[in-house]
């Protein structure tokens, strides 16, 4: 038999709960539903902002860190909708930064939207890629050999310009067959999307490299380290914009034209 007085508690501790279960339920993937949210408090907070909440029991917030946490008021996403970041395309690569030796050229991006509310950061900005230049910013051709051979992936052949090339040069080249030695582990551990294809350099592996202008010398017509002046068959070379990217490699003859595949075809500097 219950105590006398307890009667009243019973129905009290009943409403009780009765008003916290229309208050407050946990609703999918763990969104806790509040009759006060962001709409109500007028705010959208950025980042990770504990004071941007709506009174419990529990809380619920109306900032960035709700999306991980999983305690956003129910009606975050319609007051404060994620804006992921959105970039321009990419400008055209730029001249070597310095000329007559190795160095690199930029290209670069910028900010149309920025992120908001949990959106998707912005990706990279800039981006950087090896590159020789045979003239410098005056107009004089570089009197210097480059060695080892540099090399590159076959498209920057395409996308060099030929300054102060007669147009009867442009096409003439030759390609040199290649069998890579030992390729050190380094060549895999690159993140730049420009720079991806020293991935494919592998021990065994015959490559192409074509040599064309304005990377021929302007007496022999020749590339530096093509090794066609050696009786020496191993040679060495470096990836352009990948200094531990590095080997040797055993020449094995000259061609008019290249005919390996693309992640195989590339291009003295």
């Amino acid at each position: 038999m219950a105590p006398r007085g307890a009667a009243p508690i019973l129905p009290l501790a009943l409403a009780l709960t009765a008003v916290a279960a229309v208050s407050w339920a946990r609703g999918p993937s763990g969104t806790l539903w509040s009759r006060q949210g962001c709409a109500a408090l007028g705010r959208c907070c950025p980042g990770r902002d504990p004071t941007c909440a709506a009174r419990g029991p529990p809380r619920c917030f109306c900032d960035q860190a709700c999306r991980e946490v999983r305690d956003c008021c129910p009606d975050y996403a319609r007051a404060c909708p994620a804006v992921s970041c959105v970039v321009a395309e990419w400008s055209g690569w730029s001249r070597c930064v310095k000329p007559c030796q190795v160095s690199y050229r930029l290209r670069q991006r910028h900010v149309l939207q920025d992120p908001r509310n949990g959106g998707a950061p912005c990706p990279p900005l800039e981006e950087r890629a090896g590159c020789v230049e045979y003239w410098s910013h005056q107009g004089v051709e570089c009197q210097q050999s480059l060695l080892p051979a540099l090399i590159t992936t076959g498209s920057y052949g395409k996308e060099r310009e030929k300054r102060g090339v007669p147009k009867k040069q442009e096409t003439i080249g030759y390609c040199v067959q290649f069998r890579l030695g030992p390729v050190p582990g380094s060549c895999q551990q690159v993140r730049a999307p420009h720079a991806q294809w020293t991935r494919y350099l592998t021990q065994g592996h015959t490559v192409c490299v074509r040599c064309e202008w304005p990377a021929q010398d302007a007496r022999s017509r020749r590339c530096y380290g093509d090794g066609g002046g050696s009786q020496v068959c191993l040679s060495l070379w470096q990836a352009a914009g990948h200094p531990r990217c590095r080997g040797t490699w055993e020449r094995l003859g000259q061609l008019r034209d290249c005919s390996c595949p693309e992640v195989h075809s590339l291009v003295f500097l």
